[in-house]
């Protein structure tokens, strides 16, 4: 399955019964696949007439309690931000694709990573957080994709996949290890009609004197506990190392063939792989940096994530980037060849 394909059957799986979206490229093959499977699951698939729609679309169907999906790509996903705010606000569980594309602006259509600030500091208005996964391959799409239906229930919070053009249009052998769940989480908040009980009311506008400031300190605890126990990382040869390479996404794998040549000239090279871009594996990357000389951020922009490993780091070792922008995808070679330049 190309990787589009894979995050979309990882959603069928998942239970999704609801799936609003527009057409961009690299994505779309996400839509056309869902356009197929929400028909054929019992669910509803809705091309909307724009991604302001979508966005809202899904965030109907979430108040009714439905498994609900949108995705798009970059300049896409900044039309959704004003929703995914609302969603955050409304205590809404919902996913949401973003197959990052060149950018700014329309950009082009090859695979980018300039939308990390956007996912992880919240792109849209007021203090919100969401779960950020950044799946490496089709069959982690699969898997991340199932499992953010999962964390989206259980935090009455939207929840983010961070992908890129070449992660959701390459083939890869995809595993369907994944099972729909036996039952659905139990929604008592959901607006599900009138019932013999006292109505629901779901709502992000609160005038009351103090109540928004309450139901802000309500949503910082929430996101205190995901920070706790929602951060996945991947580590490899960490630990006694003394460059980390620390890399997300597609270009992870590109660092790992990179970090494996180093080693067969023997440098100590390791590699961090976050899972979770928000929360941060910063807890690990400021243990490795206690043994590492240097640090080496590798993306697909000008140095977004190198910011968060800075913090991560604080001062224990030198922080070193590499990146290519506007749809450059770094090369083992290129990593390969930084590495040894590294002073």
């Amino acid at each position: 399955m190309c990787g589009n394909e894979a995050c979309g059957e990882g959603a069928v799986l998942a239970g999704c019964k609801f799936y609003a979206g527009y057409p961009i490229t690299p994505q779309n093959e996400l839509t056309a696949y869902m356009s197929k499977r929400m028909g054929e699951t019992g669910g509803v698939f809705i091309q909307a007439e724009s991604e302001l729609a979508a966005i809202n679309m899904v965030l109907g169907a979430a108040v009714a309690g439905v498994r609900a999906m949108t995705s798009s790509s970059s300049p896409g996903i900044s039309l959704k931000q004003e929703g995914i705010s609302y969603l955050v606000g409304c205590e809404l569980p919902a996913v949401i694709v973003n197959m990052q594309r060149g950018g700014p602006g329309l950009g082009n259509i090859a695979p980018s990573q300039s939308d990390y600030f956007q996912a992880v500091k919240g792109g849209g208005h007021g203090d919100y957080k969401m779960i950020v996964l950044a799946p490496s391959s089709a069959q982690e799409l699969l898997e991340c994709t199932h499992l953010a239906f999962g964390l989206a229930d259980k935090y009455r919070n939207p929840v983010f996949i961070l992908g890129d053009g070449l992660l959701g249009q390459m083939m890869e052998p995809v595993t369907l290890n994944v099972k729909p769940p036996e039952t659905m989480p139990s929604k008592p908040w959901a607006l599900t009609g009138c019932k013999g009980r006292e109505p629901n009311v779901i709502r992000s506008l609160l005038l009351a004197e103090g109540a928004l400031e309450e139901h802000n300190k309500k949503l910082q605890e929430k996101f205190s506990r995901m920070k706790e126990s929602e951060t996945r990382v991947e580590s490899l040869n960490a630990k006694n190392s003394d460059i980390i390479l620390v890399a997300y996404g597609s270009v992870a794998r590109v660092a790992k063939l990179a970090m494996e040549k180093a080693r067969a000239k023997g440098l100590k090279v390791g590699l961090i792989r976050p899972l979770t871009v928000w929360p941060f594996p910063d807890k690990v990357i400021y243990e490795a940096a206690s043994t590492a000389k240097k640090i080496l951020v590798v993306e697909m922009s000008a140095g977004q994530m190198v910011e968060d490993v800075m913090l991560a780091v604080k001062g224990r070792a030198e922080v070193n980037f590499y990146g290519r922008m506007g749809g450059g995808i770094p090369t083992e070679d290129e990593i390969l060849a930084r590495i040894e330049a590294m002073p």
